[in-house]
């Protein structure tokens, strides 16, 4: 047990070793209380109140019990081995103990009057004292109360329950179900008033998709972090709640400027990019985003640093055989150790998935570029506000690398106009660079400007670029054009041109 402070008359609070939980709730759940964690069906009630039970043995070495009423305990067992969570070595080795009190098959429900919980109340107690317990899950109150004829013997039996779990000192998870996501937080409607914490576990459906957030909604005497915090379910890793409000403002800034893998683009961005810096590059399909990437990943490997590509649109042989149109030998790279490819497509996982997994390939890997090609994949699987949470995740984390990134979007018109992945994270990123198509004189020609970049001068410019077999060739800026950025160009005339134009009609 921990304390935020010193003074002993303060709750101390119980690290859970759920990942993220701990900054939610300023340091774990109050020790010695009950806590209530209510959700709806698949929001993984269980699920945390496993992983609370299971981390509490493995990280902190404090004993556990378990008390079921829906599921027997071999069910329990299969279920979380996906997680790796082996619980039947735990119980080998006298640390968890299971109180099973889940209805056999051919039982019938019996209503009887004078039910009450003392009979499972010293089960408890016994398995408590059996293992030396500290923390103490019980799942679910539902099929509990199941059983009792009214609101009011509930509350009286559910008050008695937080009661006796107190006493013995244990710091314990009581799961209640959820009739819907909005609305009452528990199903008998007495739950959230008699325990001394509660938490919230949704997993709604917006858009078509599904995104699971928890809240905590009090905790009786301590503080918390409020609001809804997104969480995701991984395989051999269970809950992994994503805190945006842990993310702090203390990157650091280097002066140290690094290649874009183009000497053109270098030159206008006034030497390079910074090494720990944002890049967001938009434009329209075929402009040559992946081939600026690609130049970028090239600029990186050619001068020995490692450079992870991240791509959502394209497979690994695609993107090999584009970068060896350009001259640009990716599989070389790969076999030096200096280039990570990984490609999936968007809908396999959640955003939350995906950001966990990209920050688990950087740790692994240890890149100094990462390339994300592109962010407009990523932005059709997931609402505005799951959108912008994932990408101030992911950048904040590449920066606190002192990573470069390099981000890819797509803009919705052929000619460019706004890009809506732009507009969500322009203030995100520390340089923008803009791709846009250029009609003029009946030939489509392409256009780039560095739109913005941080702590450094750059060229304004419009400047006309071409693509052959050996990458991009930027160019001339554009003369006598306006309303590029806009995708509306025009051709702007002289004075010398009007007044030849003026001559002409004059003559006539």
């Amino acid at each position: 047990m921990r304390s935020a402070t010193n003074d002993s008359t303060l709750i101390s609070k119980l690290a859970t070793g759920i990942p993220g939980f701990e900054h939610v709730s300023m340091g774990g759940l109050p020790a010695g209380r009950t806590t209530l964690v209510s959700g709806t069906s698949g929001a993984a009630k269980t699920v945390f109140a496993i992983q609370y039970l299971h981390a509490g043995i493995a990280d902190y070495q404090q004993n556990a019990v378990f008390v079921t009423f829906e599921e027997s305990p071999e069910d329990i067992r299969r279920n979380i081995r996906g997680f790796g969570w082996n619980i039947a070595q735990h119980e080998r080795d006298g640390r968890w103990a299971f109180v099973d009190a889940s209805p056999e098959p051919e039982d019938d429900p019996i209503e009887v009057g004078s039910y009450d919980l003392g009979a499972l109340l010293a089960r408890i107690e016994h398995a408590v004292k059996k293992v030396n317990a500290s923390r103490v899950a019980i799942d679910s109150l539902g099929a509990v109360f199941s059983r009792f004829k009214d609101t009011h013997h509930i509350r009286r039996e559910l008050h008695r329950l937080a009661v006796v779990l107190k006493r013995m000192g244990v710091t314990a998870i009581l799961t209640a179900e959820r009739e819907a996501e909005q609305g009452p937080v528990s199903r008998h409607g007495v739950e959230d008033f008699v325990a001394d914490n509660v938490i919230i576990l949704r997993n709604r459906l917006e858009a078509e998709r599904r995104r699971r957030t928890l809240e905590i909604l009090k905790f009786r005497g301590t503080d918390h972090h409020k609001g809804e915090f997104p969480f995701t379910v991984m395989p051999n890793g269970g809950l992994q709640i994503i805190p945006l409000t842990a993310i702090e403002l203390e990157q650091k800034s280097s002066d140290v400027r690094v290649t874009s893998g183009n000497p053109e683009l270098d030159e206008m961005c006034d030497g390079g990019i910074y090494q720990d810096s944002i890049v967001l590059l938009s434009g329209a399909t075929g402009a040559g985003k992946t081939l600026m990437a690609t130049e970028f990943v090239r600029g990186g490997c050619d001068a020995g640093q490692r450079c992870l590509l991240l791509a959502f649109e394209e497979s690994r042989d695609q993107l090999t055989r584009n970068a060896r149109g350009w001259g640009v030998d990716y599989e070389s790279y790969q076999k030096d150790g200096l280039l990570e490819i990984v490609c999936q497509y968007p809908e396999a996982m959640g955003l939350e998935d995906h950001l966990i997994r990209a920050k688990h390939i950087i740790q692994d890997f240890g890149p100094k570029r990462v390339v994300v090609d592109s962010l407009s994949a990523l932005e059709r699987i997931s609402t505005i506000r799951g959108f912008r949470e994932f990408v101030i995740g992911l950048t904040s984390f590449v920066k606190h690398q002192e990573v470069a990134g390099f981000l890819t979007s797509t803009t919705e018109t052929l000619m460019g106009g706004t890009s809506i992945t732009e507009g969500h994270i322009s203030t995100i990123t520390d340089s923008i660079i803009l791709l846009r198509y250029v009609e003029a004189f009946g030939v489509v020609r392409r256009g780039l400007t560095v739109l913005k970049m941080r702590g450094s001068m750059h060229d304004k410019r419009i400047r006309e670029f071409t693509i052959d077999g050996k990458g991009m060739h930027i160019g001339a800026p554009f003369q006598n054009i306006s309303g590029i950025l806009t995708g509306r160009p025009q051709i702007e005339r002289q004075p010398e041109q009007d007044r030849l134009g003026a001559m002409f009609n004059e003559g006539e």
